[in-house]
């Protein structure tokens, strides 16, 4: 049986205006994590927001009381040098910090904003950087990264440097509302049939439609902007979107 379902709605789609307000009804909706999208108009052509807005949504929501609980937020990170600000996040409040394996793999070992370094980080030394700050550590992938990039870093002994999630990009990061990409699925089951108890997250056009699709291919964290926060009952779409994973566990 893979893991549970996580629905982690992503607040790029919500009320900018009443953010606070937004993420606290959706956790109240029933949502599991609450996903973060940070994109540094580098890494993606987008621009989104960064760690001080993290910190101001942070009271909002109760922080988890167990690895993975409810109140998690899910920071995806679309920036060029992600190392460099694992520190700020986890003082935001980020619980989970998901990187891009395409951007750990180009990236300088610098660990702060201001700072500049001769060296190169890489994925496994991320990771554990990330877990040496109390959080979880996620990597993702975008759709022209094939997979199997991903199998060294999973089969580690070291359990250190093996990450808490995957995050299989459905869309081309940097924008919202796009098509959902059904040709990455087998990604996502190849990641399935490896590894049965990992969490493997889906993020990209994510909705009723879509839903059953990614379920029956092992996702169990499901990211959803619109479909959530463009719902008339968001609870229900919600509620919707647990359930098809429950039926495919």
């Amino acid at each position: 049986m893979s893991p549970p379902a996580i629905i982690a709605p992503s607040i790029l789609s919500a009320d900018f205006a009443a953010l606070g307000k937004a993420c606290s009804d959706t956790i109240d909706h029933g949502a599991s994590w609450l996903h973060i999208d940070i994109m540094d108009g580098h890494f993606v052509p987008n621009m989104t927001f960064g760690a001080p807005v993290v910190t101001k949504i942070r009271p909002h929501v109760p922080r988890p009381t167990a690895a993975h609980g409810v109140g998690t937020f899910d920071c995806h990170m679309m920036i060029a040098e992600p190392k460099k600000w694992v520190k700020d996040f986890q003082k935001a409040g980020c619980d989970l910090y998901c990187f891009h394996y395409e951007a750990a793999i180009t990236s300088t070992a610098a660990e702060n904003p201001a700072d500049h370094s001769e060296f190169r980080t890489s994925p496994r030394e991320m990771i554990r950087y990330v877990h040496e700050q109390n959080m979880l550590a996620g990597i993702a992938i975008k759709p022209e990264t094939p997979v199997d990039v991903l199998w060294d870093i999973l089969d580690n002994v070291d359990k250190a440097e093996v990450p808490d999630l995957v995050l299989v990009m459905t869309v081309h990061p940097g924008f919202g509302g796009q098509k959902f990409m059904a040709s990455e699925l087998p990604k996502v089951k190849a990641l399935r049939e490896r590894y049965p108890d990992l969490n493997i997250e889906v993020d990209g056009g994510l909705s009723e439609t879509t839903i059953d699709q990614a379920a029956q291919a092992g996702a169990n964290v499901i990211v959803a902007g619109s479909a959530v926060f463009g719902a008339k009952d968001p609870a229900d779409v919600i509620a919707k979107l647990r359930s098809a994973v429950d039926a495919e566990r």
